[in-house]
């Protein structure tokens, strides 16, 4: 890639980007959350609470998605806040259906408890909340690997005989954890196990429910057990729905942030600190040139989210208080939502660093390809770090300052064919940094000097970026508050994230290392 960027900077002021920068022409920039648990898993709290907590930092849309398997409790009635306990086995009146677990003879299976309780608990705070977009999910035991975030919202906004039995379906037919056999409604159990039948769920899903369905890895290196051949296989199988993972995970406040350990990807047993988190990321998204990088540069559209993964405020941080999956919707709707998130025009961020981002490369936005016969591409930039405090009460840093931007940039090659011994190479050589932006003048080890960004007031800087380019391409961006060579600072001296040791972490820690990510914008090079 020796000159495949050349680069040149142009950076100018104009009222016309602050316009761009609210509205992007598109629709809107909605604020949520993948996944979260209550009293019907292992979470600590009611639904309710929990409802009430997304909206209370702030979040407009998000998915009640807990384990697959079984539950014991009623979260319409347990929980810490209610001081109460409720076993569905202790209340007259519910019959528990399916065939009964030895082990566990008095648990509600899973499919019974989206189809009949936490559904109704669902539509019952969407009345409370009418302003939020509240999604029934699932997080998916997927055989052979680890856990996934999926929703199917087929019917679940009807107006008449509104349900979520396809959600329940899928939960029946293919969590690692449901040993029902029942065949309730006539559904028939997957026979396949391992990680064949995970990929026959995803093939159903995406024949079933293309556009009304997504399934996102979450905490997606902790397990070990999502490799990148196993990326690329299910996206082949799935591209309408497998479209991302959550390489940020919750968990932050945890000691060990994200709650990785020695088990996670790319351990060596050596060192317990291999699985760690880097910057609160995990290491297929922190990593330049890495996991994510291997995906986006042969094209796949596949993008970067995170999610709050709340069971309790010792190792977690409230849906909305710490991060946020920000996606451009054009319509505030579930199905808007699921288009979304399909769509890549997204970006995540860790107390409210950003409150706002436009990232355009010639006409193109985050997700989109922008088709050029030209040698060069215009990058334009406006971010806005807010001028308010975030939701930190746990030390007195309250308003970071977001110090520079990050431009990674990246070759497009195409697809890899699943012989190719590529396949299972989860690096690549081809992506770096080309130029970073702030407001303090520097020069990092790789020689890349920071320019200037335009200030334009109110927290609004504009930076427009001029690149030459002579293949396919993807261009994406980090930034952060930390400063080069301040004290205490958690980069290294070319800008990266550094390693978040274990037993060191806690609520504070977490809020003085923040970073934002956005997902990428794609050059195609075409003949005109």
């Amino acid at each position: 890639m020796k000159h495949l960027f050349k680069k040149q900077i142009l950076v100018t002021a104009s009222l016309f980007a602050v316009c761009i920068f609210n509205s992007e022409g598109q629709g809107s920039y909605l604020a949520g959350d993948f996944h979260q648990h209550t009293t019907y898993t292992d979470g600590s709290y009611s639904f309710g609470f929990m409802m009430r907590k997304n909206a209370q930092y702030g979040l407009d849309w998000w998915a009640n998605s807990e384990h697959g398997g079984r539950s014991s409790r009623w979260a319409t009635v347990s929980g810490k806040d209610l001081g109460t306990t409720v076993k569905f086995s202790d209340v007259e009146g519910i019959t528990l259906e399916g065939t009964r677990d030895p082990e566990n003879r008095n648990d509600m299976w899973r499919w019974q408890v989206l189809r009949d309780f936490s559904f109704k608990d669902t539509q019952l705070y969407r009345e409370v909340l009418p302003e939020k977009i509240i999604i029934q999910g699932l997080e998916w035991n997927a055989p052979g690997h680890n856990h996934v975030n999926f929703t199917i919202i087929d019917k679940q906004f009807d107006s008449e005989n509104s349900n979520a039995n396809a959600i329940a379906e899928f939960e029946y037919k293919f969590d690692n954890s449901d040993k029902d056999i029942s065949e309730p409604h006539g559904w028939v159990k997957s026979k396949k196990e391992g990680t064949a039948k995970t990929r026959e769920a995803i093939a159903w899903v995406q024949q079933n429910y293309p556009k009304s369905a997504w399934i996102v890895p979450t905490h997606v290196e902790r397990s070990g057990s999502f490799k990148i051949e196993d990326l690329r296989d299910m996206n082949d199988i799935g591209p309408d729905v497998f479209f991302g993972f959550d390489s940020q995970p919750g968990h932050q406040k945890s000691k060990n942030r994200g709650g990785y350990s020695s088990r996670s990807y790319g351990a060596t047993g050596e060192s317990k600190n291999d699985g760690a988190t880097w910057g609160g990321t995990g290491i297929f998204a922190a990593k330049v040139g890495g996991v994510w990088d291997a995906l986006l540069s042969e094209g796949r559209r596949f993008w970067l989210f995170a999610n709050s993964d709340f069971h309790g405020e010792s190792s977690d941080f409230y849906p909305g208080e710490y991060q946020k999956t920000k996606i451009m919707v054009k319509e505030k709707t579930a199905q808007g939502v699921v288009d979304g998130l399909r769509s890549g025009n997204a970006y995540i961020v860790t107390g409210d660093l950003i409150d706002s981002l436009s990232f355009k490369v010639g006409t193109a936005t985050m997700g989109e390809t922008f088709e050029t016969s030209d040698n060069k591409v215009t990058i334009h930039i406006v971010v806005r770090d807010p001028e308010t405090a975030n939701f930190n009460t746990y030390s007195d840093f309250t308003n970071p300052e977001l110090d520079h931007i990050d431009l990674i940039a990246g070759k497009v090659t195409g697809k890899i064919d699943q012989g190719d011994p590529r396949y299972k190479q989860d690096e690549v050589y081809t992506t770096k940094v080309i130029a970073r932006f702030g407001s303090q003048e520097h020069v990092d080890a790789n020689g890349i000097k920071t320019q200037y960004w335009k200030d334009l007031g109110n927290g609004f800087k504009e930076i427009i970026y001029t690149v030459n380019v002579d293949a396919d391409a993807y261009f994406r961006l980090r930034g952060t508050h930390h400063a080069f060579g301040a004290k205490d600072t958690q980069i290294d001296e070319v800008g990266n994230p550094i390693l978040d040791p274990f037993e060191t972490n806690d609520a504070a820690e977490a809020f003085e290392d923040l970073w934002f990510y956005s997902n990428p914008v794609f050059v195609k090079k075409v003949n005109r």
